[in-house]
């Protein structure tokens, strides 16, 4: 999708489609409405607002076609309701003007002001809500018509910063796609290989390093719990590594690890089929690491970032382990299964092991981990853990600022206990109550004293419908909030 700036007037403006948003429908104001209706001539647009009733509240739209001096094939407009914090209403406004588009492939969107921020959310909101996953549509079934340009239209001036913040936006949403396109293909084709290869290609292509370790370097390693994962796979694991460095000296080093079960039947402890049948999602952790080190190369931000990604499925082989068996980690501890279905928490202990020995100033990871999270917090927000209260103001701080939802869930000591074993160091998993916990306690115990988040999306990764700002399928979800929040340390702000 192509995303420019104008700031031509009203009646000077070319568009197939003309989107405007307002808070009222109420006319001789002296505000866009009373704009648009000289523009249009007579008093269409009085009529229009009358007989569909329309009032400008929250989501209503009024379409009509364009005469007078509105160059353009129609006008709609959308309803604002009430202002609201943040930039959540332009967001709003630009996502249901793409989607809204119909069989338009062109719109030209009115924006309240010119200010960076607002630009840099509005080509992000722009290049996202257009996304469609269409590769393995054939013949007819493929969508006609898309929109395919949007111009975003300013008063008074263009800053040249807004000049640059369009380009941040459409970078942000260019990674967010990758990543929706990564989660949303089917588990036959994005298995381990094919996701550590799609890494790698377009991590290669921005000039990033890129190290990609195999079964025997991995065995090499001792990551024991990760391998125990791939032991039933007839398809071998990969742990992929890519470094950004900025061309200045960085004024810190973030880490971040994803989870990246590209399918999960759940092993001997097979999932019941309604519950696997997503499980090609079971990666979007791993979408969501690559996603943010893309768009941050793109953004040449002044952090130095590494990206991991632990790749495999989970499956049913000959050689798949058991509950009851114990395997050695990376870090030293030996781990005792209870529930093969608990796998991603495996192959992240290994990984975040690895990834700790960097030294980073902070260490994040993102999973889809664990289905007690979504029964503590819905489908739409991710539960967010740390151990250090610095780091989550600031991450939190980064989420409110793009408009995802996490909560902050404890750390509780009096659940660790749980994570005990009778002829081990630990247990995998803990009792049944407060697992989202138990799974994070158990994160924990291979971090060492690294400054440490850890984001259980399970319920926001992958959608059963559009909610929002997010598609059904693959969201992108977290994207947009790492990067927020690796700019702000790149601005050296404290927490909001």
């Amino acid at each position: 999708m192509k995303v420019s700036l104008s700031n031509d007037k009203l009646t000077k403006l070319t568009a197939e489609l003309l989107v405007v948003g307002v808070r009222s429908a109420k006319l001789g104001e002296g505000g866009v409405l009373d704009e648009l209706e000289a523009a249009l001539g007579g008093d269409s647009l009085a009529r229009a607002i009358e007989v569909e009733n329309f009032t400008g509240g929250d989501g209503q739209v009024l379409r009509l076609a364009a005469r007078g001096n509105v160059h353009a094939k129609a006008v709609m407009l959308v309803g604002l309701g009430a202002p609201k914090p943040g930039q959540g209403e332009t967001r709003m406004l630009v996502q249901r003007a793409v989607q809204g588009a119909k069989n338009h492939t062109a719109i030209t969107v009115l924006l309240a002001d010119s200010s960076p921020e607002l630009v840099r959310v509005a080509a992000e909101s722009a290049a996202s809500a257009g996304y469609r996953y269409t590769q393995y549509k054939t013949g007819d079934r493929k969508p006609k018509t898309a929109v395919e340009d949007v111009t975003l239209v300013v008063p008074g001036r263009i800053p040249a910063a807004s000049k640059v913040a369009l380009e941040e936006g459409v970078a942000i949403a260019n990674a967010i796609n990758f990543a929706r396109d990564l989660v949303n293909a089917p588990p036959n084709d994005m298995h381990a290989v094919a996701l550590a290869d799609a890494a790698k290609k377009a991590a290669v292509s921005r000039g990033l390093t890129v190290e990609v370790f195999g079964k025997k370097r991995l065995e090499k390693l001792g990551m024991e719990l990760f391998l125990a994962v791939n032991r039933g796979s007839a398809i071998e694991p990969r742990m992929v590594h890519v470094t950004y460095v900025p061309k200045k000296k960085p004024k810190k080093k973030v880490v971040f690890v994803g989870k990246g079960l590209t399918f999960d039947s759940g092993g001997l402890c097979i999932k019941p089929p309604g519950s696997m049948v997503t499980m090609k999602c079971d990666m979007a952790g791993a979408a969501t690491t690559i996603g943010i080190i893309l768009a941050a190369a793109d953004l040449q931000l002044p952090i130095e970032i590494h990206a991991f990604i632990g790749c495999t499925d989970n499956m049913t082989g000959p050689e798949a382990y058991r509950p009851g068996d114990v395997f050695p980690s990376l870090e030293g501890k030996t781990v005792e299964i209870i529930n093969t279905d608990a796998e991603g928490r495996l192959v992240l202990a290994d990984v975040l092991t690895h990834a700790a020995k960097l030294a980073p100033d902070y260490l994040i990871d993102h999973a889809t981990l664990t289905g007690a999270c979504m029964v503590a917090l819905g489908p739409y927000r991710a539960g967010f853990f740390a151990n250090d209260d610095e780091l989550a103001s600031l991450y939190l701080a980064a989420a409110a600022h793009e408009g995802e939802s996490y909560h902050r869930l404890p750390l509780d000591e009096d659940l660790r206990g749980q994570l005990d074993s009778d002829i081990a160091d630990l247990k995998h998993v803990g009792g049944p109550h407060g697992g989202a916990i138990t799974a994070a306690l158990f994160l924990r115990e291979f971090i060492g004293k690294t400054k440490w988040a850890h984001c259980d999306i399970a319920g926001p990764a992958y959608l059963d419908r559009t909610v929002g700002r997010y598609p059904k399928g693959g969201t992108g979800f977290g994207i947009a909030t790492g990067v927020e929040f690796l700019r702000s340390l790149g601005r050296g702000s404290s927490a909001r």
